[in-house]
């Protein structure tokens, strides 16, 4: 008996090994033969297509659109894509230190980092690049431009730059540096015994700097009843910085998240190693739909282990781990090879998309876990605040004049009558907004709201499928223009902040930015609320769903 059913185990392993190499055959098969076609059809279309072709540029659209298939996050990194790669999660890069961006023929300085190469030459926000190193820059895409300024550290490159107020184009030569980004552009106070820090990118010494600047924080105000975490925008980074962010606020050897993939072997998981700066401070981290990736570690560890209130919107979802692979000629592919898991064990990827973003899943479709305190956390579509509240967004009119570029070519005009308007960060206060006015009726500008594009789209085809609705729509449109007439007046409020925003950022750069960013930001005024109310505090980490 002992024998037929070892025989029959035998027999069945067999089977089963002999089925599962059939199939591992016919994969490896699948992809010998599909390679083949690949390979047939690029060299047809070379040699017989009607037009001439680059043989490169062809071989991109083809990894883009196989890569594309995956997710939004498996992407092609060619050769000539690894200087902004670089700088991506590094922080690092070589280069001038500035930002630019296409305003009709031309691409215009938007943004200088301080004490940088550019800085020091005596570039300025609004000054209009017309060549580089001898090459006329009409016409040409701000990636041309932003690419011919990179290259080896310490060699030059020779600018001419068109300045608003001045005739005379100007000629300077600049000398390529490394550039390292502040991940951490601001820290500080923003109420008397609240201190602040603003974290923008997980780049190298994420974590250190987040730890200096609490401790620069405690050092101040060794009085400090809590202190609120920026993580708005921040679009993530270095997973081992998400891990010595948390460890700033979380005791030695707290686990923090795990990568789990098809290939066990890579599987890891992280927790913290060093001791924290404090670990029983009251915490606020702010949140919006643009925190990913390390963002959602950190707020979610911090959330799971009840160990920090969350306050904004529901974050961006992305639970994906990429890892690099070399693929040749000094190109890369980022690769998704994992998802990644916090404390509770859920997983925050968000598994609906359209048009490369996230849908936003009901939260009836989640899955309930559970915080260290047992508070009911869900998984899939990114971390949900404690305190959810609207999000302070720029549309319609507002969008339009970012958009337009007319915020930023009122300030560079405002700025050759002003120039030593801004005293105090904090202080400086916009007056001037019949000036403005008159600057955008100059300017002749206009928009179209979405409801119009979308009355537009509806006479076309309404017109094309034989339906006479003309007059119908034609009312609506008045409709809309009668409501659109107080529209300047209403986004009065926003629309003077941004532009405060940009006066100041001409001047103190990004950090001063920030810090006139924080004047009268709804989010942060919750957040000392809740610091200052320690009984409120406590009850959100221990309430039960």
């Amino acid at each position: 008996m002992f024998r037929k059913v070892f025989f029959l185990i035998f027999c069945l392993f067999a089977f089963f090994l002999l089925a599962f190499k059939r199939f591992e055959d016919n994969k490896y098969f699948e992809i010998i033969k599909n390679l083949e076609i690949f390979t047939n059809a690029y060299k047809e279309i070379n040699h017989s297509y009607v037009d001439e072709l680059e043989p490169g540029k062809l071989m991109r659209v083809c990894l883009d659109a196989m890569v594309g298939s995956l997710d939004p996050f498996t992407n092609y990194i060619s050769e000539t894509d690894i200087e902004g790669y670089r700088y991506l999660y590094d922080g690092r890069y070589n280069a001038v230190g500035l930002e630019a961006k296409k305003m009709g023929d031309w691409v215009v300085v938007t943004e200088l980092l301080e004490d940088s190469p550019a800085h020091k030459a005596g570039l300025r926000v609004g000054d209009v690049i017309t060549s580089v190193s001898g090459q006329n820059a009409k016409g040409r895409s701000a990636e041309d431009v932003m690419a011919f300024l990179r290259g080896v550290q310490g060699t030059k490159i020779d600018l001419t730059v068109r300045r608003p107020g001045e005739e005379k184009e100007l000629r300077l030569t600049i000398e390529r540096a490394e550039i390292e980004a502040k991940n951490v552009p601001h820290s500080g106070f923003v109420a008397s015994e609240i201190g602040y820090i603003h974290l923008t990118t997980f780049t190298q010494n994420a974590g250190r700097n987040v730890a200096d600047a609490l401790k620069k924080l405690k050092e101040q105000n060794p009085q400090m009843q809590g202190v609120i975490l920026d993580l708005r925008d921040n679009g993530g980074g270095l997973l081992n910085e998400a891990v010595n962010v948390a460890n700033v606020f979380l005791p030695r050897g707290e686990f923090i998240t795990a990568m789990r993939g098809k290939v066990p072997e890579w599987d890891r998981s992280f927790s913290t190693t060093l001791n924290p700066v404090d670990e029983k401070i009251p915490v606020v981290v702010l949140i919006n739909k643009r925190s990913a990736s390390a963002s959602e570690i950190v707020s979610g560890a911090l959330q799971d282990l009840d160990r920090a209130v969350l306050i904004g919107q529901r974050s961006y979802g992305k639970g994906l781990v990429q890892n690099t692979r070399d693929i040749g000629y000094n190109a890369k592919l980022k690769l998704t090879t994992a998802k990644y898991y916090i404390p509770s064990g859920r997983c925050i990827q968000s598994v609906r998309y359209r048009n490369g973003e996230p849908v936003d899943i009901p939260d009836a479709e989640r899955a309930v876990f559970r915080t260290r305190n047992g508070r009911p956390v869900l998984d899939g579509g990114g971390i949900t605040p404690d305190i959810v509240l609207p999000a302070d967004t720029a549309s319609g009119l507002v969008r339009a004049l970012l958009d337009q570029n007319v915020i930023f070519d009122y300030v560079t005009e405002w700025m050759l009558k002003h120039p030593n308007a801004v005293d105090s960060i904090e202080t400086f206060v916009f007056q001037d907004w019949d000036d403005f006015q008159q600057f955008v009726r100059r300017r002749q500008f206009t928009y179209e709201t979405e409801s119009e594009k979308k009355l537009r789209e509806l006479a076309t085809l309404s017109a094309a499928e034989g339906f006479a609705l003309q007059a119908e729509i034609q009312a609506l449109e008045r409709k809309i223009k009668m409501e659109r007439s107080g529209e300047m007046a209403r986004n009065r409020t926003s629309i003077v902040r941004r532009i405060e925003e940009e006066i100041v950022g001409r001047i103190y750069f990004q950090g001063g930015k920030v810090r006139k960013r924080l004047k009268n930001d709804p989010e942060v005024e919750e957040a000392i609320k809740i610091l200052r109310d320690p009984e409120r505090y406590r009850a959100v980490l221990t309430k039960r769903g």
